[in-house]
């Protein structure tokens, strides 16, 4: 079993949210833990707030919870990915997408 480096980041660490069927990136938040242990403990994916300095469980009051499929960590064992199943009507988004991720960046890239 993995141990997690808290430490790198001031006692946090980034947890991905990933569609356990259909691979795409749902969301980001922070973990510390007491929010990490709470996860495991419940199977559902529990962040810490940092605007608010609690713990925020994905989905308590919309009902859009996280249900952990599968959990792993990064190589440096400093970044998770969580694997999920999305209860409810599935907008994980607090603007009311399903993934956060739909802001496009204009970038140049170069071709080498």
């Amino acid at each position: 079993m993995a141990q997690i480096d808290f430490e790198k980041m001031d006692g946090l660490v980034p947890g991905i949210v990933q569609d356990a069927k259909t691979g795409e990136v749902l969301m980001l938040g922070f973990l510390n833990p007491t929010s990490y242990a709470k996860t495991l403990e419940t199977g559902f994916v529990t962040f810490w707030s940092r605007t608010r300095q609690k713990l925020w469980m994905k989905g308590e009051t919309s009902g859009n919870r996280l249900r952990v499929v599968s959990a792993s960590t990064d190589c440096d064992n400093d970044t998770l990915l969580f694997r999920v199943e999305v209860e409810g009507d599935g907008l994980v988004c607090h603007e009311g997408t399903v993934s956060c991720f739909t802001r496009q960046v204009a970038m140049e890239v170069s071709r080498g």
